[in-house]
C-alpha cells in the first residue's frame, strides 16, 4: 500500500466504480510478449508503446488486437504518437478488420508495479484528446515476471483509466473527497489533474484464438527441441569429424582442404552421429506429454485448493438445509470466510459438468463397448482376409508342384536345378553343363 500512496498519478479511490468491464484476450498479451522480446534482444532505445485495438459496447471493452507505435519527442524529454505513421497504420488495422469493426481502445507500454510514471501522461493525453475519450492503459510489468511469487498466480500486468480529479491540498488526504470526471473531457483539464485507477479485467478467447496460442506452444516446444539437438548434433559433429575441428571462418563448416577420405570406422561413427536426428520427433512428443503432465498437475492443485476451502466452510454450510452453527466454541479452529461470489462460482461449475459427463453412464458403456468391438471386429476381418489370401496362394503353389510331380510320373522327367531356374531334362543324359537334381 505504501508505492501506491506515494504514486501520485494514482486515484484517491481504489476502487472503480464506473462500471465499465475489460475483456483481455490472448492474441494481445502475445503481441506484447514479442515485441518485447525483440526490443530486447536488438537492443533497441527508446520506450515500449504500443495502440490496443477492439470494441466497445457500453461500458464492456474488449482489446482484441494490438501493434507496437512510433513515438517522437515531445518537449520536457517526453515522448508522443508519431500522428502521420500513426493514423496510417490505424486505418490499415481498420481495413482488415471490419467484420468486427475494431477501434482504438487504449495503449499499453511497461510500467512499474508502482502504477505510471510522469512520462505516460504526455501519450495518454494526446490519444485522449485526439482518438477516444475513455482510452484505457495497459501496464506491463517487466519487473513482475521474475517474481511470480509477489504476483500471485496473477498476469505481470495492470489496466488503469483515466479520471480528472481536483487538485488535492496540502492537509488534504487521500481518503477525503475529491470531484473526478470520468473520460477526457479537455474542458477540465487545465483544472484538473489526470489520475489512473485500476480496472479489473477477464481473459476472453474464441476459438481461433484457442488454435493460435496452441500451436505457437507447439512450435516453441519444437524449436527448444530442435535447438537441443543442433547443440547436440554440433557437438557430435565436432568430436567425431575426421580431420580435427570445424573452421569458425565458414560458418561452422568443416575445412574442405583438411578432410580426408572418410574410412569405414569413421562412417560408422557419422552414422552414429546422424541417428541423433532421429531422436528430435522423441523430443517433441516428449515435450507435449510433459506439458500436458503440467497441466494435469496444475489441474490436481486447483481442485485440493477448492477442496481444502469447501472443507474449512462453517459447519452450517455444509449441510443441506442449512442448520445454525449452535455447536461452535472458541477452542473450534478458526473457518474459512464466507464468500458468496466464489460458491456461487463452484455451483456454476458443478451445474456444467454433466455437459461433459454423460447422464446415462450404462448406456455410454454399452454404446462404447459395441463400438470397441466393431473396431476389433474389422480388424479380426482383416486378418482373417490376409490369411485366407495366403492360404489360396500356398494352395495355388502347391497344385503346380503336384501337378509336376503327376507329369513325371507319367513321362519319366526329372526336374534339375541348373543355374537360377528349373528345367525338365530328360533323364540319364551326359551333356557337360552339371546339373543338381532338385528332390520335391
Amino acid at each position: 500500500m505504501g508505492d501506491d500512496q506515494a504514486n501520485s498519478l494514482l486515484s484517491a479511490h481504489k476502487s472503480s466504480d464506473s462500471g465499465l468491464e475489460v475483456h483481455l484476450h490472448p492474441l494481445v498479451l502475445l503481441t506484447i510478449s514479442d515485441y518485447i522480446a525483440r526490443h530486447v534482444l536488438r537492443r533497441q532505445r527508446g520506450p515500449i508503446i504500443g495502440a490496443l485495438l477492439g470494441q466497445q459496447s457500453g461500458r464492456e471493452i474488449s482489446l482484441e488486437h494490438a501493434f507496437e507505435c512510433s513515438v517522437v519527442p515531445a518537449p520536457g524529454d517526453t515522448v508522443i504518437l508519431n500522428e502521420v505513421w500513426f493514423l496510417d497504420r490505424l486505418q490499415q488495422y481498420k481495413d482488415v478488420h471490419k467484420t468486427p469493426a475494431l477501434e482504438l481502445v487504449g495503449w499499453f507500454t511497461t510500467a512499474p508495479i508502482t502504477g505510471p510514471e510522469p512520462q505516460h501522461v504526455s501519450i495518454h493525453q494526446q490519444i485522449l484528446k485526439c482518438y477516444n475519450e475513455t482510452a484505457v492503459l495497459l501496464a506491463f510489468h517487466p519487473s513482475a515476471v521474475l517474481k511470480r511469487e509477489a504476483l500471485g498466480g496473477k498476469l505481470p500486468l495492470t489496466i488503469y483509466e483515466s479520471v480528472f480529479e481536483s487538485r488535492r491540498s496540502e492537509g488534504q488526504g487521500a481518503g477525503d473527497s475529491t470531484m473526478e470526471i470520468v473520460g477526457g473531457d479537455a474542458a477540465h483539464s487545465s483544472q484538473l489533474d489526470l489520475r489512473f485507477r485500476e480496472l479489473p479485467y477477464s481473459i476472453e478467447t474464441g476459438e481461433a484464438e484457442m488454435i493460435s496460442v496452441d500451436f505457437v506452444a507447439r512450435g516453441g516446444a519444437s524449436s527448444t527441441a530442435d535447438t537441443t539437438i543442433a547443440a547436440k548434433r554440433g557437438q557430435t559433429s565436432n568430436s567425431n569429424f575426421p580431420g580435427g575441428d570445424l573452421d569458425p571462418k565458414t560458418g561452422g563448416k568443416p575445412k574442405i582442404a583438411d578432410a580426408p577420405v572418410l574410412t569405414a570406422e569413421d562412417e560408422e561413427r557419422m552414422s552414429f552421429s546422424c541417428s541423433i536426428a532421429a531422436c528430435a520427433d522423441r523430443l517433441v512428443v516428449i515435450t507435449s506429454l510433459t506439458a500436458r503432465a503440467n497441466a494435469i498437475k496444475m489441474l490436481h492443485a486447483r481442485i485440493q485448493l477448492l477442496k481444502s476451502y469447501l472443507t474449512n466452510l462453517p459447519p452450517s454450510y455444509m449441510s443441506y438445509p442449512p442448520q445454525s452453527d449452535t455447536h461452535a466454541t472458541s477452542e473450534s479452529p478458526p473457518h474459512t470466510e464466507i464468500n458468496h461470489p466464489i460458491l456461487r462460482s463452484i455451483q456454476a461449475l458443478l451445474s456444467r459438468l454433466p455437459l461433459l459427463l454423460p447422464d446415462n453412464r450404462q448406456a455410454f458403456r454399452q454404446e462404447r463397448l459395441a463400438e470397441k468391438t466393431d473396431v476389433q471386429l474389422i480388424n479380426l476381418l482383416g486378418t482373417i482376409g490376409k490369411s485366407l489370401k495366403e492360404t489360396r496362394e500356398l494352395g495355388r503353389k502347391f497344385s503346380i508342384v503336384d501337378q509336376y510331380r503327376q507329369s513325371v510320373k507319367k513321362g519319366g522327367q526329372t526336374m534339375f536345378v541348373a543355374d537360377d531356374f528349373y528345367s525338365p531334362m530328360t533323364g540319364g543324359g551326359d551333356g557337360g553343363t552339371s546339373l543338381t537334381p532338385f528332390i520335391i
